[in-house]
């Protein structure tokens, strides 16, 4: 008597190979793409500073158009720092005039200020940093801080 064949007959099927040819096309052009789209933050910060944290956080929608001023210490004194530099607080309305002046008509109007400031800094210097930009017309205004995870 012969043995009777199974109802489910196992077949060897071999898996394709994988063209990795056009792979190299693929990185380059996901590597441009986030080359694009990444923002690189060009100041660097030269003030210590410990931002407070808050629970209400939102991100800024444009950052063309937004100047950081950084309020920290540097060494034992408390130092303003606008983009990438330190400056007095008088300076600050001649220091955004120029800024002002190198951008298109249409960030002019968007123009916004991002305050970095330390938690502990002396709101006496806050005030005198927001009495400058006032001078500036400078109106727009964010405070920055870490978001609280809920």
């Amino acid at each position: 008597m012969r043995p009777m064949k199974s109802m489910f007959h196992q077949s060897r099927r071999s898996v394709p190979s994988l063209n990795v040819a056009s792979m190299p096309d693929l990185i380059f052009t996901v590597l441009f793409f986030f080359m694009i789209v990444t923002h690189m933050r060009s100041d660097e910060v030269k003030v210590r500073l410990q931002v407070p944290a808050g629970v209400e956080v939102q991100k800024l929608a444009n950052k063309q158009a937004v100047v950081n001023i950084y309020i920290g210490r540097q060494g034992d004194k408390w130092a303003v720092q606008m983009n990438g530099n330190i400056v007095a607080p008088a300076d600050i309305p001649a220091s955004i005039e120029h800024i002002r002046s190198g951008l298109s008509a249409e960030n002019q109007s968007r123009l916004t200020v991002s305050l970095r400031v330390d938690k502990k800094a002396p709101m006496g210097l806050v005030s005198e940093v927001k009495h400058n930009l006032q001078q500036a017309y400078a109106l727009k205004i964010n405070y920055s801080a870490t978001e609280i995870k809920k």
